[in-house]
């Protein structure tokens, strides 16, 4: 299953390098960008000085604070939790039911970013291994090919947990390294079995960890204590990590990463020979960017060596260490069995699946895998926080000096996706839990520092709830009302549950949408006027947005059937007249008759801009510069936003502004600059398309150096958005509704036709899955440098993978497919504005 080999990021053009320049290489990679070539923007080229002592080996290591730390690649190729049960809408550790709070990644063919106790708590950058042997010092990342399959699937070949097999092997085949990884679903630790085979003698395999305790790297101390690897900071409600082995080390150390850690040490000679015992004591209080280094015994040549390893987590270090030494003990056939269990079960909870694989192409491996990817990032201490990705985007560039979420916080949009995906899948309880969390998250005087109008939902926030990002985005605030409305029509929701979440907060958001407010919080000082948003889906600009429009419109008639259900007429009857002045007035404020694009036959008609500040979108406005490009007049400007006014009923398929709209968008004579669709080959060899956010998007990796964005701090005038797959999504749900439109999905050709749509547009999500199956933000377009990575056509870049969002819109399509009609439509908003 997913077992294409990929090589690690250069590997197609690598050979082996002399010690004191492999070594060099890859301490440039575990520090500043990872595994970059030598002549990539901001590469560090020199080899970082190495402290070497002589005589007795010192304690303490020197060379504090040691490289400035980052976080890992964020294209990942797996990620993993153990799955946990509700107790009453709730996860609630018990005797019978332990509830293991920790989540992993894998990218590179290694171990990265590892968390613990809540789900954006990073513990570990990376954990991988170092081989030396005959002239060389190999790192795994960087000097081995990598493969990667699931260690558990069914008879279709589709994945049934998220534990994984990886096989490192090296680049001129003299080892190969097998690493199995999973978490123990009773304990608060991370397993890998690992399977060592050296094809030659004198290979000797070293384990090398740079933790970063508690979502940074800059404040870490380490010590090394019987045969443990222990981590944490000086802050005494510190989380502690402990490395444990059942196979004793042949000898271990410690240091400052760059400078006195087991790289630096093996740089001159491929040998361990100054060993630190800790980087900090009570005389010497030094703490930074730190790593362990630690070397089993040397291997005999063509004879496989087991060694089972057991990351434990805890809130000291007793319980760090306890975790660590307990799963050691029940092993890794009982671990690992109980882990793929849990999955088994919620697999096997989901009663739609195995209608719905049948409108795939690769027989629902994705679909299963989707399925578990989406359940996997829920926070276990706030059930039903749902995050956007188990990434940092762009992590190996971006600085971990200080606490950072990057994409593992909760924003209601992505947020809706997920929860309309779990219910397409037949999950009612995920769902109805998240709605119930959404509270949490909406604005009311009780929000810390806030005063003005509540009832509208925070744009970023922590899993605690704790904010982070507070601009006023009107579809994050239209789309709980909206999956209320679905989840009482699923019958997910009872009356009387209806009737409470109205009032505690529906309501609220209703009121709201309708009448906006003042706003005060943190910086955000502004007069909310419905529907012009603060900012839009993209989260850059304010003005008035199709999407956000689309959004707004039906949530206000979600609303109405809501509040007219419980008894609040003159509510009902005020958002459904809002609603119906907003659809009124949508031409009005968003469709340009004095557009400067052309179709591709030179056909100039009105269309739909991607959004116009003021509402009057025949002017020459600009709209605002952002993400390193110069704002552009509105009318220059596309995107797909538009396609939302269908799936959510509130324009028809074959509604003739919405057609000239998307024939812009399918415009490919347009410059890179403002094109926004690509064709991509499928794997049967027909053509699929993707599509950009919007012309204009500097959301991504720079054309002429191929730095990743903003990697020197600031935005470059160049930086490109790609491919977002999750387009091609929408795009599908459009051209499904068109069909249906048409009558085209009965008769005698309505197989024929439902079968194109799923060659075209599922197989074109299918498509951008990497190896390990996981679904990117960002897919590579092809346009100027493909950096430093090598990027092929159509493969996901380090923006973020797997998002959320990309997963939860597969589902949806497929769903879709499977029904024959739009999983997400809201049938009452077409009735409503007749």
């Amino acid at each position: 299953m997913a077992s294409t080999t990929v090589p690690s990021q250069q590997a197609r053009s690598l050979t082996r390098k002399p010690i004191a320049l492999a070594i060099a290489a890859s301490l440039i990679g575990v520090t500043s960008l990872m595994g970059c070539s030598p002549s990539a923007p901001n590469a560090d080229t020199s080899t970082p000085a190495v402290t070497k002592a002589t005589g007795a080996n010192a304690q303490i290591a020197p060379g504090a604070p040691g490289k400035a730390p980052t976080w890992a690649f964020s294209g990942k190729t797996g990620i993993g939790t153990s799955y946990e049960p509700y107790t009453q809408g709730q996860y609630q550790d018990s005797a019978q039911n332990p509830i293991s709070r920790v989540w992993f990644s894998v990218a590179q063919g290694i171990l990265t970013e590892t968390m613990y106790g809540l789900i954006h708590n990073a513990q570990l950058k990376e954990l991988q291994f170092v081989i030396t042997g005959n002239g060389f010092v190999d790192t795994e990342k960087d000097n081995t090919i990598s493969r990667i399959e699931y260690l558990d699937t069914d008879a279709n070949g589709r994945p049934q947990s998220l534990a994984y097999k990886i096989i490192n092997r090296d680049v001129e085949g003299k080892y190969q390294i097998e690493k199995h990884i999973f978490t123990d679903p009773d304990r608060d630790t991370l397993m890998m079995r690992v399977t060592f085979t050296a094809f030659e003698a004198g290979i000797t395999p070293h384990l090398y960890v740079n933790p970063h305790i508690d979502n940074a790297g800059a404040n870490d101390i380490g010590r090394i204590d019987h045969q443990a690897l222990i981590a944490r900071t000086n802050d005494p409600h510190s989380s502690v990590m402990t490395v444990k082995s059942d196979i004793d080390f042949a000898q271990a150390t410690t240091g400052f990463v760059g400078v006195s850690d087991g790289l630096a040490d093996l740089a001159d000679n491929g040998k361990l020979d100054t060993l630190y015992q800790a980087t900090s004591s009570a005389e010497n209080p030094t703490q930074g960017n730190i790593a362990f280094t630690a070397s089993y015994p040397a291997l005999q040549a063509n004879q496989p060596f087991n060694v089972n390893l057991a990351i434990g987590f805890g809130h000291d270090e007793a319980s760090s260490l306890a975790n660590a030494n307990a799963s050691l003990t029940a092993g890794y056939d009982a671990v690992l069995s109980q882990y793929n269990a849990g999955w088994h079960s919620y697999l096997q909870s989901l009663p739609a699946m195995p209608d719905m694989a049948q409108s795939t192409t690769d027989n629902g491996k994705l679909l299963y895998t989707s399925a578990m990817v989406l359940k996997a990032q829920e926070d276990k201490t706030y059930a039903g926080a749902l995050i956007a990705s188990l990434s940092n985007p762009w992590g190996d560039t971006v600085p971990a000096v200080t606490p950072s979420t990057g994409y593992k916080a909760v924003w209601p949009r992505d947020f809706y996706q997920c929860a309309m995906a779990f219910l397409a899948m037949g999950d009612t309880q995920t769902p109805k839990v998240a709605f119930e969390y959404l509270k949490k998250v909406q604005v009311s005087d009780k929000t810390p520092g806030f005063s003005g109008t509540p009832g509208w939902f925070l744009q970023k926030t922590h899993v605690d709830g704790q904010i982070e990002w507070v601009g006023v985005q009107l579809d994050q605030t239209a789309m709980p009302i909206m999956l209320g409305w679905k989840l009482w029509q699923a019958g997910v929701l009872s009356q009387a549950e209806l009737n409470h979440w109205y009032q505690e907060m529906l309501k609220a958001a209703a009121d709201f949408l309708v009448s906006g407010g003042e706003v005060n919080l943190d910086w955000n000082h502004t007069q909310i006027t419905p529907p012009k948003t603060q900012q839009e889906r993209w989260e850059e600009q304010a003005g008035y947005s199709p999407s956000t429009t689309a959004a707004v419109i039906a949530g206000l008639v979600a609303a109405s059937d809501i509040a007219k259900a419980v008894n609040d007429s003159d509510a009902s009857q005020r958002y459904l007249a809002t609603a119906k002045t907003l659809n009124q007035q949508l031409e009005k404020h968003l469709v340009t008759t004095q557009g400067l694009l052309t179709d591709s036959q030179g056909i100039k008609a009105p269309y739909y801009l991607r959004l116009s500040p003021n509402g009057e979108p025949n002017t020459a406005e600009k709209l605002a510069a952002n993400n390193g490009r110069a704002g552009l007049d509105q009318r220059q400007i596309l995107d797909g936003g538009f396609l939302e006014l269908v799936r959510y009923g509130v324009r028809g398929a074959t509604d003739k502004l919405i057609n000239q709209s998307l024939a812009l968008v399918d415009n490919t004579e347009l410059e890179d600059n403002l094109r926004l669709k690509y064709n991509f080959t499928a794997k049967d060899g027909s053509s699929v398309p993707g599509f950009r956010r919007y012309g204009n998007d500097g959301y991504g990796e720079d054309t002429l150096t191929g730095a990743n964005y903003a990697e020197s701090g600031s935005n470059s005038d160049n930086q490109r958005g790609r491919i977002w797959p999750f387009f091609t999504g929408e795009r599908g749900h459009f051209e499904l509704a068109l069909a249906s439109a048409k009558g085209e999905l009965s008769g005698a050709n309505a197989q024929q036709t439902k079968q194109q749509l799923i060659n075209t547009y599922v197989q074109g999500m299918e498509i951008f899955a990497n190896a390990g199956l996981m679904l990117p933000e960002q897919a590579w377009d092809g346009v100027g440098n493909a950096t430093r990575y090598q990027y092929q056509l159509g493969q996901g870049t380090n923006s973020a993978t797997p998002l959320a969002w990309t997963h939860a819109e597969y589902i949806k399509l497929v769903r879709s497919m499977s029904d024959g009609r739009v999983w997400d439509n809201y049938p009452i908003v077409s009735e409503a504005l007749k």
